[in-house]
Order: C-alpha cells, then structure tokens, then sequence
C-alpha cells in the first residue's frame, strides 16, 4: 500500500480518493474508517513478532475519529518500533492550536488543514501524494531504532 488514508467521514474519504484519482495517482490506497482499522492494517493490534504488515508509504490521518481519535492513533504509530517511522500527515479541519501543537509533540510529520474550495484541495492532495510517495525517500527498515 501507498497511502493509509484514516478518515471516518464518507464524504471526505471520498473526496480524497476523487481528488488523487483527478491528479491520476497511480499508487494503491487504502481506506480505515476510523482509529481501530488503523491499528489493525498496521499490524499494531497483534503483538510483536506476529505475522509481516505491508506498511504503506504515508499515513494521511484525520483527527477527529470515532473510537480511537487521531492524537491516540499518531502516539501510538510513533511509539510502536514497527511504524515508528512511517511518516504521518495530519489531515484535518482543526485549526486549533493546540490541535497542532499536540500533533507535533507526538511526532506527526506535517498537518495540514483541508482546504475548503475543492480545486485548492485536489492540488493539495495530488502534492502530498506526490511528495511522499516519490519524492521523499522512505527511513530504511531498522533504521532508527535503539540499539
């Protein structure tokens, strides 16, 4: 997988998939509905050791989510030695600055806020794709991790 996209709501899961498709984003993404799914398609509910999880390239994570809310969802990616380095993206309406600060005391990579107007945000979606999937050059597996 490319993407994670985390996003509980249809209509903006659909929007974003609209807009990559639009920018004719080739990589394959896939869809959780919400903080749970998550942990599940990243292998972070089964205990270490369990059976190999594909991660994907980019997380693109709502914040407000049902069950499990995006600050809970990015700490726990960013403290687990197996998704510590997947790099994450804020994907949000909040413009709340404690929203942000949180975020980024978490370890988030880049938050962005939607935008609004439809053609601003299939730009930025196609960008964000972009960037992450091909132009940035992943951490190495193991890199990072304490000796």
């Amino acid at each position: 997988m490319d993407i994670l996209l985390v996003e509980d709501n249809p209509n903006d899961a659909e929007l974003a998939m609209l807009a990559l498709r639009r920018a004719r984003f080739a990589g394959e993404v896939t869809h959780a509905e919400d903080g749970l799914m998550a942990f599940d398609l990243l292998g972070l509910s089964a205990e270490p050791g369990g059976p190999d999880v594909r991660l994907p390239r980019v997380i693109f994570l709502d914040l407000k989510l049902p069950k499990v809310d995006g600050l809970q969802v990015l700490e726990r990616i960013k403290n687990d030695a197996r998704t510590h380095s997947v790099p994450v993206v804020m994907l949000t309406s909040s413009q709340e600055r404690s929203d942000v600060e949180a975020a980024y005391r978490l370890g988030v990579n880049s938050y962005i806020v939607k935008p609004v107007n439809f053609d601003e945000y299939q730009s930025a979606m196609a960008n964000l794709a972009a960037y992450w999937t091909k132009l940035n050059e992943p951490c190495p597996p193991g890199a990072g991790e304490a000796a």
